[in-house]
């Protein structure tokens, strides 16, 4: 019992090291401030997966013809994946306005795949003209400086890659708070590592990379019979590629609002989704982060539970879940304030022993497991 107690106190020293790493990276990334005279000048093609989106992607496509951004520069293109509502209709109403419909079904002709979101993104570049394709979901609604941000970044900085802020627009509940203050988290640890060089990490919803790299890295060949991992695993191919330089946009012009999951159970199959890509990463920095990551969780979850067995394990439980709560809310004050979110910080305490059993449960569904997604069984 002693060594599983030695166990937990190395893990919490090792985390809480990790954590004053983040926030060491995140103050390394600097602001990016959109020049008062920037007239970019590159061609971008906004790629859109949707699937049964018809209540989103009237309001996403809006969004984005909205932009302070010359019309003739950007192009938006939807990939239809095999909806069964009304999304295809909702689109085509956009169609005379520098928007195209592609459906999906046309591009597969029959073929049964793991992976339709790679292949719609696939299809949309392949019927692309811009010079630099940025990727964002149905759900997504950018702010009017959205594309000219990231556009002024690439012609500044020239990388292969752009990894661009998420965030969520939630309401009150406490599943929207829970949601937001996770993935809060994982936004900012995303900038971190990429600033400390500790691994890749990237979102779908706010991605942007030239044409030519994706075409020199060979799209999502080699990785699309996995059905979700689209940003990382490209990512990850690109970081491997000589020369070429992957860069994050902090700018709060850039930020990307998206919806949150509205039931629990959708949280949970987003986010078995998202865990089920991890046995695929191709990355010893960031696997080992997250193994000590979620050994860590699974440490705390045992200690807890075995505490009301043996009364010593409860009271290294009650010493280690406030230096765990006390690290990751130090990293969270700079974040949270970049996305103006600090007032939703008070729930973060609180909500630490749900967040702890669902970051076990999900990373043990994730790698064993299948899940539910759009209305597909996906393993």
């Amino acid at each position: 019992m002693s060594i599983f107690i030695y166990i937990c106190i190395l893990l919490t020293a090792i985390y809480a090291f990790l954590m004053g790493l983040y926030c060491i990276g995140w103050w390394k990334q600097r602001d990016f401030e959109l020049p008062d005279d920037c007239k970019p000048n590159t061609k971008i093609s906004v790629i859109i997966p949707a699937r049964n989106e018809e209540q989103n992607i009237g309001s996403s496509i809006s969004a984005i013809l909205g932009q302070d951004y010359p019309p003739e520069l950007f192009e938006v293109i939807v990939v239809d994946d095999h909806s069964t509502d009304k999304t295809r209709e909702v689109i085509l109403d956009f169609q005379s306005q520098n928007v195209k419909y592609l459906a999906l079904s046309d591009y597969l002709d029959g073929r049964q795949i793991n992976s339709y979101k790679k292949a719609a993104i696939t299809y949309g570049i392949t019927q692309s003209t811009g010079e630099l394709i940025i990727t964002t979901d149905a759900d997504c609604f950018a702010p009017s400086s959205w594309l000219k941000t990231i556009a002024a970044f690439y012609e500044a900085q020239h990388p292969a890659m752009i990894v661009a802020p998420v965030v969520y627009r939630c309401s009150n509940k406490i599943l929207h708070i829970f949601q937001h203050l996770d993935f809060m988290t994982m936004q900012g640890i995303t900038a971190a590592t990429l600033a400390l060089k500790l691994g890749n990490m990237c979102n779908g919803a706010n991605l942007a990379f030239s044409r030519a790299i994706f075409e020199e890295a060979g799209g999502y060949t080699g990785a699309d019979n996995l059905a979700s991992g689209d940003d990382y695993l490209l990512m990850n191919k690109i970081a491997k590629m000589p020369g070429q330089k992957i860069a994050y946009l902090k700018s709060e012009a850039a930020i990307m609002p998206t919806q949150p999951q509205q039931t629990w159970q959708d949280l949970l199959s987003q986010r078995i989704r998202w865990a089920s890509k991890s046995g695929k990463y191709d990355d010893k920095k960031l696997t080992a982060v997250l193994m000590l990551v979620y050994g860590f969780n699974l440490a705390i979850l045992l200690l807890l539970l075995a505490g009301f067995w043996y009364l010593p394990l409860m009271k290294v439980f009650c010493c280690i879940l406030p230096v765990k709560i006390l690290a990751e809310y130090c990293f969270l004050i700079p974040v949270a304030r970049f996305y103006r979110e600090s007032k939703r910080l008070w729930y973060f305490p609180f909500l630490q022993p749900l967040h702890i059993i669902y970051i076990v449960l999900a990373g043990f569904l994730g790698f064993v497991g299948k899940y539910k997604w759009k209305g597909r069984d996906v393993r």
